[in-house]
């Protein structure tokens, strides 16, 4: 046989058939194709297999009933045959009705019997596939198309087994040809799906799945160049789209990854449909009816790896687990084989097997629904032992899902089982059993059924399969937030396309609103949103919903300058929600709280580089030294850009009130001065950097000396901006002190093993601090390595925008840390 007239096999199952117009649908499909010869293997209209069944049923027991379903079923296939083929519909419905008038009185047989037979059953459940198969073929001829039907029944032969129904292929071969030599050939040539005969000759089944078996089957017998299987779904996916929305098409995969995915439940050919192409290398193709344009999924004999060791990933819900344990169990050979053999001889299946090394325990997954049957089993094949005390236990743990990762490329790839359970750990699941083939393709690993889909999610996403997602929230959309919210939204694109990073801001809360999405705040119009939002603030409703159980990942970012919101820190990460912020009050706040929060971070990523320094790499530097087993010495720096603004600018030509005055009206100033005129916000830097240095220190111990006189403190605003020249005297003499020394003001911070204390103290002009651009803040870490030559971090030390940058910095590198590629 030439390349040019092999047959090409395609099988359309109920969906793809459900009336008329699909039926006609599937019609267009076939005639499109440019296929020499097509062998088209059908199921039953949508539905009408379960009403076949309905109707043999009732009709045992109660037959008008059963009439007047047959009645339905008659009636929809007269108007399909009608809306399909018009006036040319009398030769087609002449054969129909004489298959109704046979069923009539088979039915009147089964009301008589009170019982239909298990041959009648057989008939009358197929005949769905007989009817459709002619409907088909009836339509491609009024199209003018060369097409015809074949009943498998005439041909197929097969004998059940302990594994289902197996063909007898030199038979079928030989009836097949028998058949052939009676009919012309033609192009389309429709066939009946599901229905076979036994070598005695009884009408039979395939079974569930056997319209799959029967396709698999003719391109066998046809010797077909590939089978396509067109069904409702694009083709094969890397995991349920229901779970995971962002799951991937898979182009190909082997019959072994095809298989391992269809065992756990994918929405995939079933592995006992596809032993006949199989053994004769037969391409399969998963496609979808309603978007024939799209390649679909090739399954083939090829291994491929290009696209990573994991093809995908499926969840086996609803098992339980059953542990034999016992210190008798060691050493002690054929105890697994009386395990499983207790579970076979009471008929339950066994979906994973773990067993420790020790011997000490055995640990099974079988379905929920066996549970109570396979630990009474078992109890009674190991009585002798659990009541010598040999087996302490045998029990069942329900709600457990089985997650399988599947793919050839897992073999000999190192590392891959790290992904899969790094990607399970920061979801926080924990897993209950493990288990892997010899062959690698397979890692299955037993989790509580209630983390299924988050851990489908995180796991999927960790394998490349799906962008990182992580759920957003951002607390605090005032200048340091807003400007945040537009650097991720001019990169969220970018990042999702270049990094499958997929940030989804899923909530914005302010003082006393929020606003809440589904999916993921609109980008350009988050501002309109936010103002639009009617939603009163509720930390705790905005905490669960950033935390989505559908979600692999959740972080908040807060932007707000709260010690309320500060002091959520610990519970959001002991949740697993991480946080990043630029807000100081967390890290300088009673050391109780701050403990509670570190030791909270075990559980979940907490940066704040920006609460020191904006956008400069201070904590950073800071940490690396430490880790890299550096000493410090002594940490001191100018940590306010107002501050380092004010002092740059003071050389006494100008009173230091209009200075700050002149400050405030660009913008360089807190509403009220004194907030940064108090040196509050330098002592809580500080703090931070003494902390993260591994002092145990309060605020309270710092000594600070602010630059706002007692008597000023406790004016209003107003009244002290009004007043504000009464603190020049002193300071101006100050400086002119300074200055007789050649000296120069700076408000300087300073923590080493005497102390800490922050205030305005005089340096000599060849100090790193005294030649500042007008807003820059400085570190100097002075450490055993850097004893003689200080270590220095200089830069922009405030400003919206590199403030937000630094917390967007941190953001990616938590996201990095979570597996993000950059």
């Amino acid at each position: 046989m030439s390349a040019a007239t092999v047959p090409v096999a395609h099988k359309f199952g109920g969906s793809s058939l459900a009336d008329a117009q699909r039926i006609a649908h599937v019609a267009d499909v076939l005639t499109a194709r440019d296929d020499p010869t097509q062998i088209i293997v059908v199921s039953a209209m949508q539905g009408v297999t379960d009403a076949l069944i309905a109707l043999v049923h009732a009709a045992s027991s109660d037959p008008e009933t059963a009439q007047g379903q047959l009645q339905t079923l008659i009636e929809r296939h007269r108007k399909t045959a009608h809306a399909l083929l018009g006036e040319q519909e009398a030769e087609l419905l002449g054969r129909l009705e004489r298959d109704w008038n046979d069923l009539t009185a088979l039915l009147r047989a089964a009301h008589l019997l009170s019982h239909p037979s298990a041959d009648l059953l057989d008939y009358v459940q197929g005949l769905g596939e007989v009817w459709s198969a002619q409907l088909l073929a009836a339509l491609l001829r009024a199209r003018g198309e060369d097409a015809g039907w074949l009943d498998a029944r005439e041909v197929l032969v097969v004998e059940p087994g302990q594994l289902g129904m197996g063909v007898d292929w030199a038979l079928s071969e030989a009836r097949l040809a028998d058949w052939q030599q009676r009919h012309a050939p033609v192009r389309h040539l429709v066939v009946t799906g599901f229905v076979a005969r036994s070598g005695n000759g009884r009408p039979t089944t395939l079974g569930r799945n056997g319209s799959d078996y029967s396709g698999a089957i003719f391109a066998r017998l046809f010797a077909c160049s590939a089978l396509h299987i067109w069904t409702d779904v694009d083709g094969v996916l890397s995991a349920d789209p229901r779970l995971v929305p962002d799951a991937v098409l898979l182009p190909r995969m082997s019959y072994d990854e095809a298989f391992e995915l269809a065992y756990f439940g994918a929405k995939v050919v079933h592995p006992g449909t596809m032993s006949p192409v199989l053994e004769r290398g037969i391409p399969v193709y998963v496609r979808n009816t309603f978007k024939p344009e799209l390649e679909g999924t090739r399954i083939g004999p090829e291994q491929q790896d290009e696209n990573g060791p994991v093809k995908g990933l499926t969840i086996a819900p609803q098992l339980a687990l059953v542990e034999v344990e016992g210190t008798g169990m060691i050493g002690v050979p054929g105890t697994a084989e009386r395990v499983f053999g207790a579970l076979r001889g009471a008929g339950v299946s066994v979906v994973m097997i773990a067993q420790a090394s020790s011997e000490h325990s055995i640990c099974c997954a079988v379905r929920s629904a066996d549970a109570g049957r396979a630990v009474g089993v078992l109890r009674q094949a190991f009585a002798q032992e659990l009541a010598a005390g040999l087996i302490q236990s045998i029990e069942a743990e329900g709600g457990v899902a089985v997650l399988a990762a599947v793919g050839d490329g897992m073999a000999g790839h190192p590392g891959v089982a790290a992904r899969l359970f790094a990607g399970l750990a920061h979801a926080e699941v924990n897993v209950r059993a493990i288990a892997q083939g010899g062959s690698e393709r397979n890692i299955s690993v037993a989790i509580r059924e209630a983390d299924a889909a988050r851990a489908l999610r995180a796991v999927h996403s960790g394998f490349w399969l799906s962008p990182q997602t992580i759920s957003v929230g951002v607390i605090g959309p005032g200048q340091v937030g807003s400007e945040f919210l537009d650097q991720l939204a001019s990169a969220a694109g970018r990042l999702l396309e270049a990094h499958q990073l997929d940030l989804r801001l899923r909530g914005i809360a302010g003082s006393s609103r929020m606003h809440l999405a589904d999916r993921c705040v609109d980008w350009p119009n988050w501002r309109s949103q936010y103002v639009e939002a009617a939603t009163p603030l509720d930390l705790d409703a905005f905490t669960a919903h950033i935390k989505a159980p559908h979600l692999p990942h959740a972080m908040i970012i807060d932007c707000s300058a709260s010690a309320e919101v500060a002091a959520r820190y610990a519970g959001w990460l002991a949740e697993g929600i991480h946080v990043v912020t630029p807000n100081k009050q967390a890290g300088s706040a009673p050391l109780s709280q701050y403990r509670a929060a570190r030791a909270a971070a075990r559980r979940a990523h907490w940066r704040y580089e920006a609460t020191v320094g904006a956008g400069l790499p201070i904590i950073g530097t800071l940490r690396d030294l430490i880790d890299t087993g550096d000493e410090i010495l002594a940490i001191e720096g100018i940590f306010s850009g107002t501050l380092s603004y004010l002092f740059n600018s003071f050389d006494g030509s100008k009173p230091f009130s209009e200075l700050v005055l002149d400050a405030r009206g660009k913008g360089f100033t807190e509403p009220d001065p004194r907030d940064d005129l108090s040196g509050m916000d330098v002592a809580r830097k500080l703090v931070i950097l003494a902390r993260e240095w591994g002092q145990d220190i309060e605020l309270g111990d710092v000594d600070l000396v602010g630059l706002v006189p007692e008597h000023l403190a406790t004016l209003d605003k107003d009244a002290f901006l009004e007043r504000a020249h009464e603190m020049d005297a002193d300071l101006t003499a100050r400086a002119e002190s300074a200055r007789a020394k050649q000296h120069v003001l700076r408000f300087v911070a300073r923590v080493d093993g005497a102390g800490a204390k922050v205030g305005l103290v005089e340096l000599p002009m060849d100090h790193a601090f005294a030649h500042l651009k007008p807003t820059d803040n400085i570190v100097q870490f002075t450490t055993r390595r850097y004893r003689d030559n200080p270590l220095v971090v200089q830069g922009p030390g405030a400003g919206t925008a590199v403030t937000a940058a630094g917390v967007f910095a941190d953001l990616l590198r938590i996201a990095q840390a979570l597996g993000s590629r950059f």
